[in-house]
């Protein structure tokens, strides 16, 4: 057992993985060989959404925009640590409240100077 390059628990997996990597291969060359393929001007033409362009997709977005997203994330991964918080508050007794509190509390401060700044004006 100590000599064996593979150690036997993980031979099932390589099985595994080795099926899987040869029967998608084979299910995407199949598909290749059996779909049809008679390509014109209007299939190969570039599309949004299933209507045609009306300008150039390298459209400059205002830099609001990034930072209301960025703000939304950070806001939204803070608000997703307060699950577990929640789930284990009768074990965590006054020093998780006071934790929490602290957080909470650093959340609404950045909040407030994202707001006093203008960060969240759609403009």
């Amino acid at each position: 057992m100590g000599d064996s390059p593979v150690p036997q628990n993980y031979i099932p997996i390589l099985i595994f993985i080795g099926v899987g990597i040869v029967l998608g291969t084979l299910i995407l060359l199949l598909g290749k060989f059996v779909r049809p393929n008679q390509p014109y001007r209007a299939k190969l033409a570039p599309y949004e959404s299933g209507s045609p362009l009306f300008q150039d997709a390298r459209v400059q977005f205002p830099m609001r925009y990034y930072i209301i997203a960025m703000l939304f994330v950070i806001f939204d991964v803070e608000v997703v640590f307060l699950y577990p918080w929640a789930v284990a508050f009768n074990s965590l007794g006054l020093v998780g409240l006071v934790e929490m509190v602290l957080f909470i509390a650093i959340l609404v401060v950045g909040f407030w100077y994202a707001w006093k700044k203008g960060a969240l004006e759609w403009d």
